[in-house]
């Protein structure tokens, strides 16, 4: 699955478990009682493990008017202990008639409930034999979900104001149990052969192929679908609807097939280009054909997440899967394109090979992230995706960085803990460290490994320990069995000093040794450097915004290093396995470079006159160093001022040679940094310093900002660029910026919206229109009759930037109400709004009054509600604003979501913005007094 896609506005920049239960693993504090007053034979939060599903006969009648649906489901088992009891899941379901459906014949079964873990007690009169086969079957009914989960109501309006419903599925993480009884957790795989009841008008899709459709009395009809594979219930995927569909086949055979609402069905051309493009990249790169027929790309009108993975049919927010090359921009373009690498590779990664349980997510959500970046680098080179892949090893050091964070594998029991594991440390962590990993490795190698894995553990259930073991010892005969032939000349050509195994030979290459310290343990590493002659003295210790030292005290990595020096464009490699070490350099330098282009997931501190060295490098010869060399140092010293390691005048010193910068990685960075400054300073009153420092920003930038051109010429990397940077000046007020948009809005509305303006600077230009009511309304008009679902996004966004406040809090209102504005639109709107200097009181009042119909709509512990309590909360900077946050989150429950690990981020991250403000807001009045505008540029 992945996390909706956060708003793009420059108002903010940019030991694991083995699955076996422990004897009080979930165990409830007391005994449970079910439903009926009866004591729940069962008293874990886990299911037993004496019965596991090996197929389900699932018959579903969704009723899109009544708004609710009934099915029945025969469960085939297998039961490996003698037992009397079928434990199983059902959530705010109606059961009914069940039965055991045994050789004997059928009997009826006792059923209790337990709602507090979502099970149900199936009790026989008779035992059920260990290493026989039993068939029980329930007949259910239930409402549809309220929610983004479960069985649920999607709903569009047409051109002519025609509402049509929809109804879909969104199962992982544990919400399949919340439309059919079942064993809902990922170990239980079994097959599903699945049945769907509609109207004629309209038609049902599902994980598999239509094989018949049966009429039924009444004038339904019953679409048959053929088996699924072997499968974990999250993945169980049907939409009923009166979708159209566009369809292609790949080069390997299978029909990949784009459905959306059939007013959109012309934005799905890229999409079905790029899936099969896709499809056929993979199938080639894991050496293991896609092993179904099809493959369905659905765009859902309500949609909570960006996209789930459901087998062989993935679904979408509308925003990720529908492109209009005339109104669509370039970061549309990227945006879409890795979100359906992002599905597709889950098909193996995570669907095909699935984690035991939830505590190792990152085996699916790392991986998939991961190889978003491996397939695009290959498939669209054009895309320069890898300029984007940094700055997701950034946002998960933000959230590293902080106490609360937690391992890459953490164990979690509780569908709330298991909801929070859908995070950046899962996501982007887990890929960075994988990308670590392939370059300590070589990607020729890392690639033999992975194939290794997948084909090792194909429909079956995996731990860490099985990845490490995959990608150990690759040149041992038996892997070269599970491989292909050219990694079979791979092996036979290794030099063991270097390529494959740059450390060690192969034998004394440790994966999982060196992964562990990567994955067990949360944080990350600082890598002290002193340079003295040839000798360099290395020392490492946990970074954390924290002023508990004690809480660093007995983290230890094997960190794989890499440094580049000025006397050689040699990449070097060193691998740090203790706390402190020293490695000699082949000639003495003026300087050196660690981390080259950020491969490893550490920081870098340069001790001595380290970072003099570099800042003079970069003032006068910066392209001596990559973009990503650049963006690292300047992510790197900005974030060791936080902890006292580096003065913010050295930090601030550095970024005057952005001024010359023009690659988009270090300039986004160079934003990323320094922004924020301001955004703290927003929330408080100190109006001078705050405008210093926005004045210095625009310094800073003016020659490159001036030399945009307002079209859509250039690269995909030149034109998010210009995107970022217009904004950026319009935000700003850069009076050259202001006055072009100006005309350019004002055009544009006089043409009732009909003139076609340059995509990549509508967003500069919509800003300014939106700053006064009759520019707002315009904007909201051409919202409201948009079909183009990137021109829509576009307009949302500028609208929350807007200081008109009225329009503001009606915003996030008519999102809450999800007539006009949809609901799963709010969560991004109530952040930007957060941003917004005139309304971030507005998002946290807003926030406070509607917090237990946002829990309730998106599910507590889900990386939406998180979003939402980090974004809005994340700029205070003041004892007040933290003893108000405080108190408001201190008054929830346990069930309103006290214990959730978002709120002791969002404390920790004021707390820290305190800090800071108190540190270094006197360094910085002084260092913005002493340079001008003059002095930026004389400076260098």
């Amino acid at each position: 699955m992945l996390a909706a896609p956060l708003l793009l506005l420059l108002l903010v920049p940019f030991p694991p478990s083995s699955g076996a239960q422990l004897p009080n693993e979930g165990q409830a504090k007391e005994a449970p009682m079910a439903t009926n007053g009866q004591p729940f034979p069962w008293d874990r939060m886990r299911l037993p493990k004496t019965i596991y599903p090996f197929h389900y006969d699932l018959s579903i009648h969704p009723n899109l008017t009544t708004l609710d649906f009934t099915g029945v489901v025969r469960i085939q088992l297998d039961v490996h202990e003698d037992t009397s009891t079928i434990v199983l899941h059902a959530k705010q379901m109606r059961i009914s008639n069940v039965w055991l459906l045994a050789p004997e014949g059928a009997r009826p079964l006792q059923v209790l409930e337990c709602p507090h873990f979502h099970q149900l007690a199936l009790l026989s009169d008779s035992v059920l034999s260990k290493g026989r086969r039993y068939e029980v079957q329930l007949e259910f009914a239930a409402n549809f979900s309220d929610s983004f989960h479960g069985f649920y109501k999607s709903s569009y309006r047409t051109s002519s104001g025609e509402v049509r419903v929809v109804a879909s599925t969104q199962f992982e993480a544990t919400f399949a149990r919340a439309a059919f009884p079942c064993f809902d957790e990922p170990a239980f795989k079994a097959n599903f052969t699945i049945r769907i009841v509609r109207e004629p008008r309209h038609i049902a899709i599902s994980n598999m192929p239509k094989v018949k459709t049966v009429e039924l009395p009444g004038g339904l009809l019953e679409d048959h679908f053929d088996t699924t594979v072997r499968m974990s219930t999250y993945l169980v995927a049907y939409i009923v609807s009166d979708f159209l569909s566009v369809s292609k086949t790949t080069q390997h055979g299978v029909k990949i097939s784009v459905y959306a609402v059939p007013e959109k069905i012309d934005q799905t051309a890229f999409a079905l280009d790029a899936a099969v493009k896709l499809l056929d990249f993979y199938d080639d790169y894991f050496d293991i054909p896609y092993p179904l027929p099809k493959q369905d790309l659905a765009a859902i009108p309500d949609f909570q997440s960006g996209a789930m993975e459901n087998w062989g049919l993935t679904t979408y927010r509308e925003t990720g899967l529908l492109f209009d090359p005339d109104k669509s921009s370039a970061s549309d373009k990227l945006g879409i394109t890795k979100v359906i690498a992002h599905e597709l590779a889950h098909q193996w990664f995570g669907n095909l090979v699935t984690m035991e349980w939830w505590n190792d997510l990152w085996l699916n959500e790392g991986f998939a992230k991961f190889m978003e970046f491996i397939s695009l680098d290959i498939t669209y080179p054009e895309l320069q995706v890898g300029d984007v892949f940094l700055g997701k090893c950034f946002e998960a050091m933000e959230v590293d960085s902080l106490s609360s964070s937690h391992p890459v594998s953490t164990d979690v029991e509780n569908p709330t803990q298991i909801q929070e594991m859908f995070d950046d440390v899962s996501y982007d962590k887990g890929a960075c460290i994988l990308n670590m990993l392939r370059d300590f490795l070589t990607p020729e190698a890392f690639e033999v490994g992975i194939i290794r894995y997948l084909k090792r553990y194909s429909y079956q259930n995996t731990v860490n320990s099985h990845l490490w073991e995959s990608l150990t010892n690759i040149c041992n005969s038996d892997v070269l069995d599970e491989g292909r032939i050219k990694h079979k000349e791979f092996c036979s050509k290794r030099d063991l000093q270097s390529g494959a195994f740059k450390w060690y030979s192969g034998d004394e290459l440790d994966v999982k040794a060196i992964m562990d310290t990567w994955t067990l343990q949360e944080g990350f590493p600082l890598v002290t450097v002193e340079v003295r002659g040839r000798e360099v003295r290395l020392s490492q210790e946990r970074y954390l915004k924290s002023d508990d030292h004690s809480l660093t005290e007995g983290f230890l990595w094997q960190i794989p290093l890499t440094y580049m020096t000025s006397a050689s464009n040699t990449i070097h490699r060193f691998l740090l396995k203790t706390k402190a070490d020293v490695l000699y350099l082949p000639e003495e330098a003026d300087w050196v470079k660690f981390n080259v282009d950020m491969s490893g997931y550490y920081m870098v501190h340069y001790a001595g006159e380290g970072w003099n060295s570099l800042i003079k490098l970069l003032q006068h010869n910066h392209t001596a160093l990559s973009s990503n060399d650049r963006a690292s140092l300047i992510h790197n010293v900005f974030q060791l001022v936080s902890i006292g390691k580096v003065r913010l005048d050295t930090a601030l010193q550095l970024s005057l040679y952005l001024s010359k910068e023009t690659e988009i990685m270090a300039v986004t960075q160079g934003f990323r940094e320094l922004v924020p400054l301001y955004k703290l300073m927003e929330k408080r009153d100190m109006a001078a310093v705050e405008n210093q420092m926005k004045d210095y920003i625009v310094d800073l930038f003016r020659g490159l900002i001036d030399r945009q051109q307002w079209t859509d010429s250039g690269s995909v990397s030149e034109r998010v660029l210009r995107s970022y940077l217009l904004l950026f000046a319009c935000v700003r007020n850069y009076a050259p910026c202001v006055t072009k948009a100006t005309q350019l809005f004002n055009r544009w509305r006089d043409s009732n919206g009909t003139m076609s303006l340059p995509v990549d600077i509508t967003m500069a230009v919509f800003l300014i229109g939106a700053r006064t009511a009759e520019g707002w309304d315009f904007l909201f008009e051409q919202y409201r009759h948009s079909l183009q679902m990137s021109v829509k996004s576009r307009i949302k966004s500028a609208m929350t930037i807007s200081s008109l406040q009225d329009k503001l809090k009606w915003m996030m209102e008519q999102s809450l109400h999800g007539e006009v504005m949809k609901t799963h639109d709010l969560p991004g709107v109530v952040v930007s709004v957060s941003k917004n200097p005139r309304g971030y009181k507005l998002a946290w009042d807003f926030l406070r009054a509607n917090w237990h119909t946002l829990i309730k709509k998106f599910d507590l512990g889900s990386s939406t509600i998180s979003h939402l309590v980090i974004e809005v909360t994340n700029q205070y900077s003041t004892r007040e604003m933290l003893d108000e946050v405080r108190s408001f989150f201190g008054s929830l429950t346990e069930e309103s979501g006290s214990e959730m690990r978002c709120i002791r981020q969002a404390y920790e991250t004021i707390e820290e913005n305190i800090r800071w403000m108190d540190t270094n807001l006197p360094l910085l009045q002084a260092w913005l007094d002493k340079h001008s505008h003059r002095a930026v540029h004389e400076d260098l």
